[in-house]
């Protein structure tokens, strides 16, 4: 039985390079809480930096055939751990961009009840402003918005010229604004609410 806690890091890292589970156990004893540590101290969460070191010694074993160890083993473990850290981060901000887009969404979503009010007096209010037209007027607006006739085809299904279908329309839309001003101040209140 081999005796890994003498062994330097350089022969684990050799060890560990020809799959000695031995050597990867040794490693992962000597440096887990050290590693802990780093990306504790990064990353401010526990379950956080558990994960992190829990993924860097599952990659460490994985890819031991191919790792290139370049200066030493303690400076590849470190320098994993704060890219992996760094990697955490950036998943974290657009995990936490993603949630408050969703969450303002849904809030402007949420309001589907008061939209649906306002929007059925907004409808209720509207007759009401037709209703009070002159009847030629009233008839002219109900077929150009209701039935969405053309002022051509108005013209000739009541027998008037286009001119004056344009008249009646232009008459109409300027009582609806008058009459529909105190709920379009109300509309615009409730737009900058949502």
């Amino acid at each position: 039985m081999k005796d890994f806690d003498k062994f330097s890091d350089e022969k684990l890292s050799i060890l560990l390079f020809e799959g000695d589970a031995g050597a990867f156990e040794e490693i992962f004893n000597r440096y887990w809480l050290k590693l802990y540590g780093a990306a504790l101290k990064r990353v401010k969460s526990r379950e956080a930096a558990e994960e992190i070191i829990q993924d860097l010694f599952t990659l460490l074993w994985a890819k031991r055939e191919s790792i290139q160890i370049q200066k030493s083993l303690a400076a590849y473990l470190f320098t994993s751990v704060r890219y992996m850290v760094f990697n955490y981060i950036q998943k974290e901000i657009v995990r936490e961009n993603y949630k408050d887009s969703f969450q303002a969404a849904h809030i402007f979503c949420d309001n589907s009840t008061e939209e649906t009010v306002f929007l059925n007096e907004l409808i209720r209010n509207i007759e009401k402003e037709v209703k009070c037209l002159p009847s030629q007027c009233r008839s002219v607006f109900e077929l150009s918005r209701k039935e969405n006739k053309t002022n051509r085809e108005i013209a000739e299904f009541l027998g008037i010229s286009e001119k004056t279908v344009e008249g009646h329309l232009t008459k109409a839309i300027k009582h609806l604004k008058v009459g529909l001003a105190d709920l379009s101040r109300l509309a615009a209140w409730f737009l900058l609410l949502i």
